[in-house]
């Protein structure tokens, strides 16, 4: 498809730089499967599903996974010390992470990079748009503790353009019922919920389920070919238990409501998908869902506002329709409603 056609303008002004609080009064977008679009608060969730639904969350927890570091100057030419800006974004193992570096130019092959005096990462290898594969000194929980030492919450471009982070990220920019290490970005949707709305949600008869999927720094990338087609998605590695999926058959078996709170849980599970049924997995998945695709699992879903011309609003232009979602769109905008990750909301039904 013409990426163009998932182009819209956004008012700068419409960039969310805090969360609302509490937080589930942020505002939610009702976009039902017939027409018509309704103005919700996010504590009105409830009541807009019905006993027996099934709501997904993403269970992973994001760490500080925005670093500096310095690149010392070399003995014959390059200049000096150079600060760098490193934004983890996938773990290859053994110590070695991609990494998103500015100014990578700056770099070159088997240069170090000093993060404090414990810690440190060789550069291996060097791909278009300052992406770079890091070695650091260390492994295992030694280098998650380096993280936690050095880095800050990595917040989305959008946010860190405009402000540093600070010790308000720290639990703004993570769910309540984080438990799985391993995002270099929140799963967003799932910001808006309290211990209250979800001890509402239990006394609705809503159903809760957990999965896995670990965010990475792709998820804000925009397309930048001009077709579809010719995209590289970005992977990220999910997990779905056995018991998990056997409860999640048995809802769809009776003909109950499978949401996803938030773009990952949704991705999880139509990467996990097989003949309608939820498959227990644990892989990398690079599933690139846009219109014409034929959902397997998912009945509705819970999501922010995402930026233009991205993976994630042809996500739910596929879910919806791009008619449908353009209206919801250019609806949300002139109503004032806050984008992105720190924005208001929309809960999204599959177009029947």
């Amino acid at each position: 498809m013409d990426v163009s056609l998932f182009d819209f303008e956004l008012p700068e002004g419409a960039i969310a730089l805090r969360p609302a609080t509490p937080r589930d009064s942020a505002r939610l977008l009702h976009v039902p499967s017939s027409d018509g679009l309704e103005h919700k608060n996010v504590f009105d969730l409830p009541n807009l599903l019905r006993a027996g639904d099934v709501l997904v969350f993403n269970e992973t927890r994001v760490f500080p996974a925005a670093l500096r570091a310095t690149r010392p100057a070399r003995a014959q030419g390059g200049g000096g010390d150079v600060t760098v800006t490193v934004n983890l974004h996938k773990n290859s193992g053994d110590g070695v992470w991609q990494a998103f570096c500015r100014p990578a130019k700056r770099l070159r092959l088997g240069d170090t990079l000093h993060f404090d005096e414990a810690l440190s990462a060789t550069v291996q290898e060097k791909r278009d748009g300052g992406d770079v594969s890091l070695c650091f000194n260390v492994v295992g929980e030694d280098l998650q503790t380096g993280f936690d030492r050095c880095g800050a919450p990595p917040l989305p471009p959008y946010i860190a353009r405009k402000r540093a982070p600070d010790a308000q990220d720290i639990s703004d920019y993570q769910t309540i019922y984080a438990k799985s290490r391993g995002s270099v970005a929140a799963p967003t949707a799932g910001l808006h919920f309290t211990p209250e709305l979800l001890a509402a949600l239990d006394t609705a008869g809503v159903q809760r389920e957990t999965l896995v999927l670990h965010v990475g720094a792709g998820t804000f990338l925009p397309v930048k070919s001009d077709n579809t087609d010719d995209h590289d998605m970005h992977s990220e590695w999910f997990t779905i238990d056995p018991d998990t999926a056997e409860r999640l058959n048995t809802a769809k078996a009776e003909g109950r409501r499978i949401i996803g709170v938030g773009t990952t849980s949704l991705r999880a599970l139509e990467s996990a998908a097989k003949d309608g049924k939820v498959v227990a997995q644990s892989r990398d998945t690079d599933i690139f869902i846009t219109p014409g695709y034929k959902f397997q699992i998912i009945d509705g879903l819970m999501t922010n506002f995402h930026l233009p011309k991205s993976t994630l609003f042809m996500l739910v232009s596929a879910l919806a329709g791009l008619e449908t979602m353009q209206t919801a769109y250019r609806t949300a905008i002139d109503s004032d409603y806050r984008f992105y990750s720190y924005g208001d909301s929309s809960l999204i039904w599959k177009n029947t």
